[in-house]
């Protein structure tokens, strides 16, 4: 696969190949490939894919926003989309019938969300800072310090506490119900200003310099606690805003800076700030119409997507990716020569204490108090970052046991 394409087919074809099969029997049927990926094998596949899924008359038929997104993204980084298709409908045996739309066709990352409350689309793909703008209430995610490692990313979202916490309060306030979502911590991705120079081991060797941030409120709030220059622009203008200077580097996960731009960036900082969630979310209003059975389907096929980035993730992340000081010679950040930088223990310590709430409250007082007050009267900051310490640091992602979320018992 290809940012632009899949292997050798160009982005013109596989556009035509979607028009013509969609864009869900096309990706379902490039992902089962082996081979050598050709336009007429890719296109017999697809034809056979689509037969197949239309063979039986669904109950029901979803649209599925899914932003930005080429084909590489989905090995660089897997986020699920993909493999909940597969399974949901699968699992209905046709009864549910889900369209992709991809590629900034229907929404775009700041939008999807809107779309899907309006009701345009069913379900969306974004990351949980792009869905702030429309749902504020993902605000919650982006406390930094609020999570120690991706486990206890994992292990919340598992935990039937989410359920209280992000979930029905999301419903409540936004109409939209939290799926699934793959789990990051945000770090700095430093451009070639520091190709040649050492690796960055403090934090004043980052004050003052030029971070793009997203549209997170509270992201701009912590970099700016950190003596750094928060620079909003939007993701589209990033990498030309990279490549002639304008910033010195950008705050995001390690696997998009991966997935995009690994040729501007020379260090990855793992500053870990904050919480990263490429998630899926679903119109609350579609979910609540389907009948019980495919109500608990749809829940079931969110676990299993769930489990699937959680250990494909973790693996991307080392070895796709080239997420860790030691990294392997095939990954695009060795590729790239770009080095992943730990800080001492005692600079990630001083980060928390000058910007965790944790630490420093008064910053956090209003954005605290108004999510507070969306959650029902619940000290929403406390509960969570109380759940993320129910494990040891130091656990592997990838054995954090999984669990039905929705289940009133632990």
């Amino acid at each position: 696969m290809t940012a632009h394409g899949l292997g050798g087919i160009s982005r013109r074809d596989l556009l035509n190949l979607g028009r013509t099969f969609g864009w869900t029997s096309t990706l379902l049927a490039a992902g089962a490939m082996t081979g050598g990926l050709t336009l007429p094998r890719l296109a017999a596949a697809a034809r056979a894919v689509q037969k197949k899924r239309e063979k039986k008359s669904a109950r029901v038929e979803l649209i599925y926003g899914i932003a930005s997104l080429g084909g590489e993204h989905y090995r660089i980084d897997p986020i699920g989309c993909l493999e909940f298709v597969r399974d949901l409908e699968a699992r209905t045996h046709g009864e549910i019938r889900i369209e992709m739309i991809e590629r900034d066709q229907v929404c775009n990352q700041i939008d999807c969300v809107k779309r899907a409350q309006k009701g345009i689309i069913d379900l969306y793909f974004s990351s949980t800072q792009n869905a702030a703008g429309a749902a504020p209430y993902f605000n919650l995610l982006d406390f930094p310090y609020l999570f120690p490692s991706r486990a206890a990313q994992y292990y919340f979202l598992y935990h039937p506490q989410s359920e209280k916490l992000v979930r029905e309060p999301l419903i409540r306030n936004h109409g939209i119900r939290f799926l699934f979502s793959h789990c990051r911590l945000r770090g700095l991705m430093m451009g070639e200003k520091w190709r040649e120079k050492p690796n960055i081991i403090s934090l004043e060797e980052l004050a003052g310099t030029r971070i793009r941030v997203t549209a997170s409120r509270l992201g701009k709030i912590a970099l700016t606690l950190l003596n750094i220059k928060a620079v909003p622009v939007p993701w589209s203008e990033t990498l030309g805003a990279l490549e002639h200077g304008m910033i010195d580097g950008l705050e995001t996960w390690v696997s998009a800076a991966a997935a995009f731009m690994p040729h501007l960036i020379s260090q990855v900082v793992d500053l870990r700030l904050f919480s990263g969630n490429g998630h899926t979310g679903m119109n609350a209003k579609v979910f609540d119409g389907l009948p019980p059975d495919l109500q608990d389907a749809v829940l079931e096929s969110a676990l299993h997507a769930q489990m699937y980035v959680q250990l494909a993730g973790e693996a991307a992340l080392l070895n796709t990716v080239g997420a860790s000081e030691s990294q392997n010679p095939g990954s695009i950040f060795a590729r790239n020569r770009v080095r992943f930088v730990k800080l001492p223990d005692g600079e990630m310590k001083k980060a928390e204490r000058i910007c965790s709430p944790e630490f420093n409250p008064e910053p956090w007082e209003q954005w605290r108090g108004r999510l507070n007050r969306m959650a029902g009267g619940i000290d929403v900051y406390e509960e969570i970052h109380k759940i993320a310490r129910e494990i040891p640091k130091e656990t592997p992602a990838e054995n954090v046991e999984p669990r039905r979320w929705w289940k009133s018992a632990s």
